[in-house]
């Protein structure tokens, strides 16, 4: 069972749809408990509520213990209070470098990060963990912090995009149980709220399917080789022992990506049976451990003929699970099936906080 945790945090990018998101799920976390907020120069100086008002776009209320604190901007090192232990970074600067060296600004002063940002994602020495899969990879920070000779609180780890989250665990039990998959065709049907909240309020988006996601195809076919890879002396080393080939659309849903997924096998097919059973019955090491986050059921198999649908089935297990239907033989590759997840949980600010606990209970983020 886990210890009593008692970890003070910041999230960064507070006033974003991640950052809201993030605060939603850290809101009476036994664990973590947020102490600052942090977002742009326009923000800074205004309470919470203040700066976030009119564009929070959460189901649930701007949490009380929130909305009072001053928001800080985010290059203000100085104003960041001194418990703070912890960072969720929910920020993307406008270059991709500008974001790598602010991740690891906040790295040298000490902090935790805990990114959603795809800036450091092929970053060599960070980790990109999905803790279900690659809880391992949290032996790179050490080597992050020999590399650029950070303090020894201070790291970036990153999570992974959210396009791949709704099969590639599936992947994972299949390989723990001696069927590995050596070759996916995937069709991502993802959501609106994946691209922020101006896409929530695009006309252009209402009743219409984007076949094209800039970025995101190389994203969903190059990550998984690193969550898949093997850590070095140096770094991760990608796994050489999976192709994947991706066609990412955007839909008009609000929350839950959808996958078509084709995947063959490098030795022994598995039976459907086999498949439904070795997937239904998968855990891992963060429900071992008891996380907060972690779903007690990590993957569910939806037997109707018409599931998983978003709608349906996106906040199962508190939005951690991933759904799984439409299991069948496949003509070109061995076996089909659809997947789910809910895109701004499990593929955001829930996997990020999943991965900080994760990383608290290895020890490497300061525990009072």
């Amino acid at each position: 069972m886990s210890i009593e945790k008692n970890i003070k945090v910041s999230v960064l990018g507070a006033t974003g749809m991640v950052g809201q998101n993030c605060l939603r799920l850290l809101e009476n976390h036994p664990w973590f408990h947020v102490i600052d907020v942090a977002a742009s120069e326009r923000s800074s100086g205004k309470t919470y509520r203040e700066a976030t008002d009119s564009k929070w776009v959460m189901e649930t209320p701007i949490p009380d213990a929130i909305s009072g604190l001053i928001v800080r901007n985010v290059h203000d090192f100085e104003s960041m209070p001194e418990d703070v232990t912890c960072v969720f970074s929910a920020l993307d600067l406008q270059e991709k470098q500008d974001t790598r060296d602010f991740e690891f600004g906040y790295a040298q002063k000490g902090y935790a990060v805990i990114s959603t940002s795809s800036a450091n994602r092929q970053t060599h020495d960070v980790p990109m963990i999905i803790p279900e899969i690659n809880a391992h990879h949290a032996d790179v920070i050490p080597i992050q912090q020999r590399n650029r000779n950070l303090p020894g609180s201070g790291f970036v780890a990153v999570k992974p995009n959210c396009s791949i989250q709704s099969y590639i665990v599936v992947l994972e039990a299949l390989k723990q149980a001696g069927f590995p998959v050596d070759r996916v065709q995937v069709t991502t049907l993802q959501a609106l709220s994946g691209a922020g909240y101006k896409a929530l309020t695009n006309p252009d988006l209402k009743e219409n399917v984007v076949p094209y996601i800039d970025g995101e195809e190389e994203k969903t076919e190059k990550e998984p080789l690193k969550i898949f890879g093997e850590v070095t002396e140096n770094g991760i080393e990608q796994s050489t022992g999976i192709n994947i080939n991706a066609v990412c659309t955007r839909v008009p849903v609000v929350d839950g990506h959808t996958a078509v997924v084709h995947i063959g096998f490098a030795d022994v097919v598995p039976t459907i049976d086999e498949f439904k059973s070795i997937i239904s019955s998968f855990t891992a090491e963060p429900q071992s451990l008891h996380l907060p986050s972690a779903p007690k059921i990590p993957i569910i198999v939806l037997n109707e003929i018409d599931r998983p649908q978003p709608k349906l089935d996106r906040d199962l297990g508190n939005g951690m699970t991933v759904t799984v239907g439409r299991i069948t033989d496949e003509t070109f590759f061995n076996i089909r099936f659809i997947g789910l997840s809910h895109n701004t949980v499990r593929g955001a600010a829930g996997g990020a906080i999943l991965m900080a606990e994760l990383l608290a209970q290895k020890g490497f983020i300061h525990v009072e």
